[in-house]
């Protein structure tokens, strides 16, 4: 089979900063014509009937009005990850396009880096590499502190799979485990790991010791973490972020960690991506920061690209659609 016999597939690009994986598109090719986004956009005529599926990775290619229009035989958008504030979900079931995307292939390796953040910041890691390396240190001072982690309190805010995954590492380190969530998890799910539900996110921010971030965004988590909110937490907390950048006001987080109101962050999120050289964050020295790489391991990346593959061609072949997101 020729790609001219192979269904069109719309991808960011082969080379650069938001291209698909090289690793992939060997196994990619063997199902699809994979057509780039300036290959498309130089002959829109010609390739726009041709394309039946847009694969997006890392958020590339931006599915907008203009593409879906210039996009006839468009069957589904497939996403990789499990975040979908990037996509306009009303305008894509606008057009009768399905959308598929890859939760279950993110929860263990961002659940991973959720733990490696609250350890890394809580025992000063990249501070201590730092000193460890420096060329003036003469001696390892006997005072250097870091924070304990067993035995601690950790509040998930948002306890969907990677929150729960979270959950399942923390009990590991004896933690107690507060969530805050749209709705309670199963009684079995809760004592499995130990885990009380607070209705009310202020319980569960003046009681953690470490609160966690791992809910997606929406218009309402859209700055849920705020001046107030930071301020309810202890002034020896420890705030991580794994989920999007949005959730926090990093205007309040910033001055929240540089007047002590709360000891420390970390953050493998940030708004923008990457943020500005000259932004406050980067100075810091109570901030660990990661270019959200929660879900980067060879692992997780292929387990997506194969679940990518398997929605597109149940799309295209009319059969249930794993990890299909029902559009209103």
């Amino acid at each position: 089979m020729t790609d001219q016999d192979l269904p069109g597939v719309l991808v960011s690009a082969f080379e650069g900063p938001s291209a698909i994986c090289k690793d992939h598109v060997g196994e990619l090719q063997k199902h699809f014509d994979l057509i780039t986004m300036q290959k498309f956009l130089e002959n829109k005529t010609q390739l726009g009937p041709k394309i039946q599926a847009v694969y997006i990775w890392g958020g590339k290619p931006a599915v907008n009005q203009e593409l879906l229009q210039s996009l006839p035989a468009l069957k589904i958008v497939a996403n990789s990850g499990a975040g979908l504030d990037h996509l306009d979900l009303k305008l894509i079931a606008s057009f009768g396009v399905k959308l598929a995307r890859t939760p279950q292939a993110v929860s263990s390796p961002t659940a991973d880096m959720g733990m490696a953040l609250l350890l890394a910041t809580a025992r000063r890691v990249v501070e201590g590499h730092q000193l460890a390396i420096s060329p003036d240190t003469e001696n390892f001072p006997t005072n250097w502190m870091g924070q304990e982690v067993t035995g601690t309190t950790l509040g998930i805010v948002g306890m969907g799979s990677i929150g729960y995954k979270i959950a399942q590492r923390a009990r590991g380190f004896e933690m107690k485990i507060l969530y805050h969530n749209r709705k309670h998890r199963k009684l079995e799910e809760e004592e499995a790991v130990g885990a009380t539900y607070c209705e009310r996110l202020d319980d569960l921010l003046q009681q953690s010791d470490f609160v966690m971030l791992a809910t997606s965004l929406t218009p309402q988590t859209h700055g849920l973490i705020g001046r107030r909110e930071l301020r309810l937490m202890k002034p020896t907390a420890i705030l991580i972020n794994i989920g999007r950048g949005l959730l926090v006001d990093q205007d309040a987080l910033v001055e929240a960690l540089q007047t002590e109101v709360i000891r420390a962050a970390a953050l493998d999120v940030s708004y923008p991506e990457p943020l500005p050289r000259d932004h406050p964050l980067l100075k810091l020295k109570n901030v660990t920061l990661t270019p959200h790489i929660g879900s980067a391991t060879h692992q997780a990346r292929r387990q997506m690209m194969e679940n990518l593959v398997g929605s597109i061609l149940a799309s295209l072949n009319g059969l249930p659609i794993p990890n299909e997101v029902l559009l209103e």
